[in-house]
C-alpha cells in the first residue's frame, strides 16, 4: 500500500512489543479449555466486554454441562443462559449451529482433530462457519490451538492505526492479513493480549491518556495532539 513502509513498520512494531513487554511483562500460554470451548467463548465476546462473556459462558456450562446438553436443551433456555452476553437468540442459533455441524461431521462433539491440520486445511473446515469471522477464527488458533496467529480486535485495530501500523481506512478483516506477516515471531501471544491491555487503560477510544502513554514516542495520534 502507497505511503507505507513495511520494512519501517514491522521495526517499530518489535519496539512498541518489546515496550509493552518492560511494562506489562510477557505472556505465557495458558489453557483455556479445548478447542470447542475456545471457539464458543470467542463467539460469545462477540459485540460484548469480556465481563458479560464470560457470565453468559459460565451460566451456559451450569446449565448445560456438555455441549450435548444445548444441542438436546429446549431453544429458549439456550437463550436465557446466554441472556447476559448480548444478542442471545443470534449466538445461541450460531453456537446450536456449530454443534449440529460438528456432530454431523466428526460424529461427537470435539474440535481436537483441528490440531492435525494446516492452516489452509483449517481456514476452509472452521473459517467457513456462519458467526466465524477472521478475529473468531484467529482466536482459535491462537488460543485453542497454540498457533502463532495475530487476532485483530477492536482495541488493536484502534490502536494500530493511531500507532500508524495500520491505514486509517483498512477494515479489521483486511488488517489481520496487513499485520500477519510483520509480527515478530514467536511474539503474537504477548503483543496481543499486551496491546489489549494497553487500549483498555491508556488507549481508549474515547479520551485516551496520551500523558501518562509510554509509546507516545511511537504515536502519530500523540504528534497530532500535541501540534493541535
Amino acid at each position: 500500500m502507497q505511503g507505507f513502509d513495511l520494512k519501517k513498520i514491522k521495526t517499530k512494531i518489535e519496539r512498541i512489543a518489546r515496550l509493552l513487554e518492560k511494562k506489562y511483562g510477557p505472556k505465557k500460554w495458558k489453557d483455556r479449555g479445548n478447542p470447542l470451548d475456545v471457539l464458543i467463548q470467542t463467539l460469545l465476546s462477540q459485540n460484548t466486554n469480556d465481563r458479560n462473556r464470560d457470565q453468559a459462558y459460565q451460566r451456559l456450562k451450569t446449565f448445560f454441562p456438555k455441549w450435548e446438553d444445548v444441542l438436546e436443551a429446549p431453544f429458549r433456555k439456550v437463550v436465557g443462559a446466554l441472556r447476559p452476553g448480548g444478542l442471545a437468540h443470534q449466538k445461541a442459533k450460531r453456537i446450536r449451529k456449530i454443534l449440529r455441524w460438528i456432530k454431523r461431521e466428526r460424529g461427537r462433539l470435539s474440535l481436537s482433530f483441528l490440531r492435525k491440520l494446516d492452516s489452509q486445511q483449517l481456514k476452509a473446515t472452521i473459517g467457513s462457519l456462519e458467526g466465524v469471522g477472521p478475529k473468531t477464527f484467529y482466536c482459535l488458533l491462537l488460543f485453542g490451538l497454540k498457533r502463532e496467529v495475530f487476532p485483530v480486535d477492536t482495541h488493536i485495530l484502534r490502536i494500530g492505526k493511531r500507532l500508524g501500523l495500520i491505514p486509517n481506512k483498512m477494515t479489521a478483516e483486511k488488517a489481520h492479513q496487513w499485520l500477519a506477516p510483520l509480527i515478530p515471531k514467536g511474539n503474537s501471544l504477548s503483543l496481543h493480549l499486551n496491546l489489549i491491555r494497553f487500549g483498555r487503560e491508556i488507549c481508549k477510544a474515547k479520551n485516551p491518556s496520551c500523558h501518562i502513554c509510554f509509546v507516545s514516542k511511537e504515536c502519530l495520534f500523540c504528534k497530532e495532539l500535541l501540534h493541535d
